[in-house]
C-alpha cells in the first residue's frame, strides 16, 4: 500500500502576492520560498475569497464561502461543528496540528470590532466556552486544557496576537526561555515597549525582546517538534504552520528590523491616485493618517512617503525572518527523508494595500493589493510549473483532499486545482468570487458598505457594493488599476455584471442544515 503523503501547510498573515521573490520582487529576499516555488506549481493568478483574516481563514479550512460557513467578518467564530478538510484527514488516520495563528475564533478581534447590542439571530447550542479558545485572557496566568478537537486539529499551539505582543501558548513558551513578561504582554498602542520607533507611526518599531522569543521562532520550533514526533512514530501528518507575520504592527526583532534601508524602498506610483471615481469610503480612508486610525487595525491612508518606506522596509524584514524559518523546516524534511512524500502549500490569508492608491492595510478596499495572494503547491511526483489560470483560497481544501485520495463533503464550493498541478494550460474556473461584509451595526456606524462583491476573470475585475457603487478594471491592460472603466461606459460592464450574478447564484449555499448520515466527527463528543 502506498504511503499517505504528509502535508505541510505554510500560511502567513497579510502578505501581498508581490511581496515574495518568486512573484517578481527583487528587493525582499526569500530564497527558501523561491526554492519551494521552483519545485512546485506557482499560481500567478491566485485570489482570496474575502480580504479579511477570519472569513478567509475559515474558507481555507472549510472550502466554503464566508456567507456559507457564517464567518463573514472578524466579529464571529467558525461554527464549532463545521466540517473541514482537516477533520477528513484526521478521520483517515492523520496526525493534525495547528501551530501559530489560528483566528478561526473571534477572541483576538474582540477589542477591534463593534459588538451587537442585543440578542443574536440564532441561540447557541454549542458546548460552553466553545468560542473562547482564542481569548488572550485565557492564557494570561497559565496554560489551560486544550480541546481534543479544534476544527479537526488534535494539537494546537497558538500565537494569538500580532507584532511584538505575545499571548497564547506563545507567551508561556517565551517565558520559559527567559523572556520578560513586561516585554511580551503589551498594549496595542503607542505605549508598547520597543526600540527605534518611527516618528511617523507608532506601529513601526523594533521588538523589545531578542529574536529567539518572536512568533516566527515559536511557530518554526513547534512545527519542527510536531513533524519530528510524527516521523519518529511513522505516522502521516498534516501541520498548519501559521505565521502571524507580516501583519502589522510592523516590528520584527533585531537583526531583522534593520535589514533594509527605508530610503531604498520602491514606492507604488499609484499612491497619488485621486480615487475620483472610486467608492466614497475609499476616499475617506485615504484621508485618514495611520496615526489617526479609529483603532490599530482600521483601514486608512498611507500617511506620507517616509512612513510608507519605513513600513515596507520593516515588513520585508518580517517576511525574510519567516523565510528563514521556512528554510529550517524544509531542511528538516530533507534530513528526515520525508520531503519526497510531503505536499507543501504556501499562501497568505490576504494582502495589504501598502500605499497602493494612497491606501493602507486591508479590508473593504477591493484592489489587487489586498485581493491577490501568493500560492504555491508542491506535490510529490508532479512537475515544476507556473500557471496563469485563476485560483482561489476556497480551492485549497478540495485540492488537498483530492491529492490525499479523500472524498469531499457536502457544501464544499471550491474547485480542486489538481488538474493545474500537472498542466499549466489547464483551467478549473473562469472567475473568482470575492465577498466582503461587515456587521449591520458596523455599517451603520462607519462609512463602510455593508456588502461588497467582486468577480475576477483573467482579464477584468468588477466590484459592486450595497450602496450601488461599482468599479471595472482591465487587469491585463491596466495592472495598476488606475482607470475605472465604468466611468467611460465600457461595453463589457454588462457582461461582467452577468458574471457576478451567476457567481452569486452559484455561491448560494445549500449545505448548512442538510440531512447527513449522523455527522460524526472524530474527537468530538
Amino acid at each position: 500500500m502506498a504511503r499517505k503523503p504528509n502535508i505541510l501547510f505554510i500560511m502567513t498573515d497579510q502578505q501581498r502576492a508581490d511581496h515574495v521573490g518568486f512573484m517578481g520582487n527583487s528587493v525582499v529576499q526569500t530564497p527558501h520560498l523561491d526554492g519551494l516555488a521552483a519545485s512546485g506549481c506557482v499560481f500567478e493568478n491566485a485570489w482570496v475569497s474575502n480580504p479579511v483574516c477570519m472569513p478567509n481563514r475559515a474558507t481555507i479550512l472549510t472550502g466554503r464561502m464566508p456567507t456559507a460557513h457564517g464567518v463573514i467578518f472578524n466579529d464571529r467564530s467558525l461554527d464549532w461543528y463545521a466540517n473541514t478538510f482537516v477533520r477528513q484527514l484526521r478521520a483517515d488516520g492523520y496526525r493534525t496540528a495547528l501551530l501559530g495563528k489560528s483566528h478561526l475564533q473571534h477572541g483576538m478581534s474582540r477589542n477591534a470590532v463593534v459588538d451587537f447590542r442585543g440578542e443574536g439571530a440564532v441561540l447557541s447550542s454549542e458546548p460552553a466556552g466553545w468560542d473562547q479558545y482564542e481569548d488572550f485572557e485565557r492564557y494570561a496566568d497559565g496554560l489551560p486544557e486544550d480541546p481534543n478537537d479544534f476544527y479537526g486539529f488534535e494539537k494546537i499551539a497558538l500565537s494569538i496576537d500580532h507584532g511584538a505582543r505575545v499571548t497564547g501558548h506563545h507567551l508561556h513558551w517565551a517565558l520559559e526561555r527567559g523572556a520578560r513578561r513586561e516585554d511580551l504582554l503589551t498594549p496595542h498602542d503607542h505605549t508598547a515597549p520597543g526600540h527605534k520607533r518611527s516618528e511617523e507611526w507608532w506601529q513601526i518599531y523594533e521588538a523589545p525582546y531578542e529574536e529567539q522569543f518572536h512568533s516566527t521562532r515559536f511557530v518554526t520550533e513547534r512545527t519542527q517538534q510536531f513533524i519530528q514526533e510524527c516521523s519518529e512514530q511513522d505516522e502521516p501528518w498534516m501541520a498548519l504552520c501559521s505565521y502571524p507575520d507580516p501583519h502589522h504592527p510592523v516590528c520584527p526583532p533585531g537583526p531583522w528590523f534593520d535589514r533594509h534601508n527605508p530610503d531604498d524602498m520602491p514606492l507604488p506610483g499609484s499612491r497619488h491616485d485621486s480615487l475620483e471615481h472610486a467608492p466614497a469610503h475609499l476616499r475617506i480612508f485615504q484621508g485618514v493618517h495611520p496615526a489617526n486610525q479609529r483603532d490599530w487595525v482600521a483601514p486608512c491612508g498611507y500617511g506620507n512617503d517616509r512612513l510608507l518606506s519605513q513600513a515596507i522596509a520593516a515588513t520585508f524584514g518580517m517576511i525574510e525572518m519567516v523565510d528563514d524559518g521556512v528554510g529550517q523546516i524544509l531542511a528538516q524534511l530533507e534530513d528526515l527523508g520525508v520531503r519526497d512524500n510531503t505536499i507543501i502549500v504556501f499562501t497568505s490569508d490576504h494582502g495589504d494595500m501598502m500605499g497602493d492608491h494612497g491606501l493602507f492595510l486591508k479590508g473593504f478596499m477591493h484592489y489587487r493589493g489586498t485581493l491577490q495572494v501568493p500560492l504555491v503547491i508542491d506535490a510529490p511526483g508532479l512537475p515544476a510549473l507556473r500557471t496563469q489560470g485563476l485560483s482561489s483560497s476556497i480551492d485549497i481544501a478540495p485540492t488537498l483532499l483530492e491529492l490525499c485520495s479523500l472524498a469531499g463533503y457536502d457544501g464544499i464550493q471550491g474547485n480542486s486545482l489538481a488538474p493545474m498541478l500537472s498542466d499549466g494550460s489547464a483551467r478549473v474556473r473562469d472567475h473568482v468570487l470575492i465577498e466582503d461584509d461587515v456587521a449591520t451595526i458596523t455599517a451603520k456606524l462607519t462609512p463602510i458598505p455593508a456588502k461588497t462583491r467582486t468577480v475576477i476573470t483573467e482579464q477584468y475585475r468588477y466590484t459592486r457594493n450595497s450602496k450601488g457603487e461599482e468599479q471595472l478594471m482591465d487587469l491585463l491592460a491596466d495592472p495598476d488599476e488606475m482607470q475605472d472603466l465604468t466611468a467611460v461606459k465600457h461595453p463589457d460592464r454588462a457582461a461582467m455584471m452577468e458574471v457576478l450574478a451567476d457567481a452569486l447564484i452559484a455561491a448560494d449555499d445549500a449545505g448548512r442544515g442538510a440531512p447527513t448520515q449522523g455527522g460524526h466527527v472524530a474527537g468530538l463528543t
